[in-house]
């Protein structure tokens, strides 16, 4: 693998309005949680935590221009308050970008939430709303075998904001973990693409924020997001997921 780790951070969305003022787009909001995980890996010789990362932010929403595939090493495809199953030009534009990363074999794919939802659009499986209802905050999920290998634990902590689901699992794709209102809640490919339903990279603070905002917009119920509230700041698993997408970007 390339050194510095080349990593394209693909903006599918502009955080609310405090979380974009303290990181600057979710950009920010991911080369925060990878530079946790850098520290957390804790391997030096293979990923430097001053030097071993390069991360660029593409605002495909509101620009057309995407990273040259032979400039990076991996490609993230971040969440977003869209409909990953519409029919618009740049969603389209990203479903198509998101096939070529597919079709070859060097550059790799993380996808997290609305674009875990896009990589499985890619792969002409289902994506929509789900009969659940939303699933909020810190949820449990449970791992498969793989998920289980993968991040070394039995069940998956992790932050959840997200309506939409992926409906099955595409042909040749691994199934790493479910919970009671998304039974499709990580895919892997080896050495291809991670993709996740929930949110690594979300703090306490940015689900909180999130919560209230979509509270105060009438999306969320009030008893919806005082449960949701209750469980923002539980502990979580994000940075050690950080961890197991390095260790997977770095795999030969």
């Amino acid at each position: 693998m390339h050194s510095p780790l080349r990593i394209a951070v693909l903006e599918c969305d502009t955080p609310i309005d405090s979380v974009h003022r303290r990181y600057n787009g979710y950009g920010g909001v991911f080369r925060m949680l990878l530079k946790a995980s850098v520290n957390a890996l804790n391997q030096p010789e293979k990923l430097d935590p001053e030097t071993g990362l390069e991360i660029t932010a593409w605002d495909i929403v509101n620009d057309d221009k995407y990273p040259k595939l032979e400039d990076v090493d991996a490609v993230l495809l971040t969440g977003a308050k869209h409909n990953s199953f519409e029919d618009i030009p740049w969603i389209n534009r990203l479903v198509e970008f998101t096939q070529q990363v597919l079709a070859q074999d060097r550059v790799r794919l993380l996808g997290i939430c609305f674009g875990h939802q896009i990589v499985g659009r890619a792969l002409n499986t289902k994506v929509g709303r789900s009969d659940q209802g939303w699933e909020i905050a810190v949820c449990d999920v449970d791992l498969t075998d793989k998920g289980k290998e993968l991040f070394g634990r039995d069940k998956l902590r992790i932050q959840q904001m997200h309506q939409d689901i992926v409906y099955n699992y595409p042909p040749n794709v691994i199934p790493l973990g479910s919970s009671p209102r998304c039974a499709v809640q990580g895919m892997y490919a080896p050495r291809r693409f991670i993709t996740l339903q929930g949110h690594p990279e979300f703090t306490g603070d940015i689900t909180t924020e999130v919560v209230q905002s979509r509270a105060n917009s009438g999306v969320f119920k009030a008893d919806q997001a005082q449960d949701a509230l209750n469980r923002a700041n539980n502990e979580h698993d994000g940075v050690s997921i950080g961890v197991t997408f390095l260790k997977f970007l770095l795999e030969d």
